[in-house]
């Protein structure tokens, strides 16, 4: 897919339910977030949610996407945390489906290293379930090491340390 104009902005209250409702399209049952959940993270003490925006003429038969306070319709979020100790974790990353493959997932990575180097940590982890191929090689494309988990975990951890280039 080719690259999307997207503009990376931080959560408006706004956007709930279409977040929501674009982690349900990604991730399957028991794995994606309930309500509760997804509030839970976006609004803890550090967090932070960024939206990717499509720039282009939104797409009036998606179920998901939704207009907002710009011109263009919701197509993927990510949910950030960073901690008092320096630790910065990225909790979710959500793509719609068919905006795959077009950078959107990258642009928001970045954004988020950004604003966890600004709230000065010194790392940064992310963990994927150990069949989630095309996470694996999206996070190994960023750098990202992986530290298997015990196997009763089903995940994998990333963590990305000061040694890898982080911060910058």
């Amino acid at each position: 897919m080719s690259p999307v104009q997207v503009t990376i902005r931080d959560f408006h209250s706004r956007d709930f339910e279409t977040l929501w409702r674009i982690d349900q399209q990604c991730f399957a049952p028991g794995i994606s977030y309930s309500r509760p959940e997804l509030a839970a993270y976006m609004h803890a003490a550090g967090s932070f949610t960024l939206v990717a925006e499509s720039q282009e003429t939104p797409n009036t038969e998606s179920p998901v996407g939704s207009a907002t306070s710009g011109s263009g319709e919701i197509i993927g979020f990510l949910v950030g945390h960073a901690n008092r100790r320096g630790a910065g974790h990225i909790i979710t990353i959500d793509v719609l489906p068919q905006a795959r493959r077009s950078g959107i997932g990258s642009r928001l990575l970045l954004a988020a290293e950004e604003r966890l180097r600004a709230a000065h940590c010194s790392m940064v982890r992310l963990e994927t379930a150990v069949d989630n191929t095309s996470a694996l090689s999206f996070y190994k494309r960023h750098n990202y090491p992986a530290v298997w988990m015990p196997s009763c975990c089903r995940k994998i951890c990333f963590p990305r340390l000061p040694t890898d280039n982080f911060p910058a």
